[in-house]
């Protein structure tokens, strides 16, 4: 039983908190990130650095998806203040009214020094970082290894190819586009990206683009699709090599929107200005192996003819049509199942 004193205390305590949870929301950022190496060097080294900066605390959600919770949460008090996701999400809750076009690049000086394809229209928000979609392969299970694109339906492939599962990998899904393109009259040519699908069989899918880096490191697989990031860091452990196809790489762009409805746009900006200064993208780029966005940077050595660094490199980015796939997602992904089923 509550006696007088302790019916005090406790009332106390409510009339307290809410000045206490009020101060910390004002100073709290919110977004969403990655785990593994990404996560690590973030809250190690660079998320400590802007807090002490902006007097603030960054609360990073790291468990995909984050989608469904953005699309949960209150239009006026969304759960994520920046959602950092890739260009697909992007387009997709953009188009939900959850995220805006694009920062106010005003606000974001770092901004003047990015290369174009970070604002792109084939965008929703700002590139940081990305990497190259081609086609990784051990030296040790191919005699020959790809040079284009088409090379990954040669049949001396069959049985030790991988790709992913079309409905949940954006990487599937750039292989679609891409088979639109080669095989067919474009990056929208559904037919030919059907049948493109049934020649690829028989071939190994996965879920993430961890199962087919672990399955290149075992050996288990001879080839597949992959982003050179993933190919680039294990070359001094497996005989791992990453093609670029000629045709060009497809971009895996690291991408950071303003939520709409945030209250905390100024700190927001402040985060996406913090994530294109110089000494971060240098960093994380030359320890992670993501390519900088930044056009002004010099990489050490061992990064050069990798890493996407030259306007002459850039100009090998394929930026696809995630807008319009997005509104042809169900239809592909009926047919798709159908085709991997068989």
């Amino acid at each position: 039983m509550l006696n007088r004193r302790m019916l005090l205390a406790a009332t106390a305590g409510t009339l307290a908190m809410p000045a206490l949870v009020g101060a910390q929301e004002a100073n709290t950022l919110r977004i969403t990130g990655w785990g593994g190496a990404w996560g690590t060097m973030m809250r190690d080294t660079f998320i400590p650095a802007f807090e002490k900066s902006h007097n603030c605390r960054v609360e990073v959600d790291t468990a995909f998806p984050f989608v469904p919770k953005l699309l949960a949460s209150p239009r006026g008090k969304p759960i994520y203040d920046v959602l950092h996701t890739n260009t697909n999400e992007q387009w997709s809750v953009f188009a939900q009214g959850l995220v805006e076009r694009r920062p106010d690049l005003s606000k974001v000086p770092n901004a003047q020094h990015i290369y174009p394809y970070a604002t792109s229209d084939e965008m929703v928000g700002i590139a940081i970082f990305t990497s190259a979609i081609g086609l990784a392969w051990r030296r040790d299970k191919v005699a020959k290894g790809p040079v284009g694109w088409a090379d990954f339906w040669d049949a001396s492939y069959a049985g030790q190819r991988g790709s992913y599962l079309i409905p949940a990998n954006s990487l599937g899904q750039s292989v679609f586009m891409m088979a639109g393109k080669v095989f067919g009259k474009g990056y929208q040519d559904l037919d030919a990206s059907f049948k493109a699908m049934e020649k690829m069989k028989p071939v190994r899918l996965y879920d993430f683009t961890g199962g087919i880096e672990n399955a290149m490191l075992s050996g288990e697989l001879g080839i597949g699709v992959l982003h050179d990031t993933a190919a680039y860091r294990h070359q001094d452990k497996v005989p791992v090599e990453f093609t670029a196809p000629t045709e060009g790489v497809m971009a895996l762009e690291q991408v950071l929107s303003v939520t709409k409805g945030t209250q905390k746009s100024e700190l927001a900006h402040e985060w996406i200005n913090y994530m294109l200064s110089a000494d971060l993208q240098k960093r994380m780029g030359e320890e992670l192996w993501y390519s900088p966005v930044r056009n002004d940077l010099v990489l050490g050595e061992k990064y050069k003819g990798k890493l996407l660094t030259t306007p002459e490199q850039v100009k090998t980015l394929i930026q696809l049509p995630w807008n319009w796939y997005n509104q042809n997602k169900d239809r592909i992904d009926d047919r798709v199942n159908r085709i991997f089923r068989g």
